[in-house]
């Protein structure tokens, strides 16, 4: 997986969604913004949810887009990996699977 151009397809249908429907896409952002921001939990804590879901889901274009987020947040690797072997407790060796590509996400977005 190379987790930029996932991350650029993301941001690719994003943009796409806005020319086609703006109003869509104006609402699917409020939500978005609603649901990440802080509140009784902080964005980086929903940013770990998220990827672990991304994760259990096998969804590469989530887990790119969710480790960037997360360490634009201030995620380390050691936090982000920890996210990953908690998904893999709960949903099994597909998980342990999706851990290449939050390897590899985390080694393009994470400078060493």
């Amino acid at each position: 997986m190379d987790a930029m151009k996932k991350l650029n397809e993301v941001n690719k249908i994003m943009t796409e969604i806005g020319k086609d429907n703006g109003k869509f896409q104006d609402s699917f952002m409020n939500f978005m913004s609603g649901a990440m921001g802080d509140g009784a939990l902080d964005g980086k804590i929903k940013e770990y949810i998220a990827l672990a879901l991304g994760i259990a889901a096998k969804c590469e274009w989530c887990i790119s887009y969710h480790v960037y987020t997360a360490i634009k947040m201030g995620a380390t690797k050691k936090e982000l990996m920890e996210v990953g072997y908690v998904t893999v407790m709960m949903y099994g060796s597909p998980a342990l699977m999706e851990m290449n590509s939050l390897i590899e996400a985390i080694n393009q977005f994470l400078p060493e």
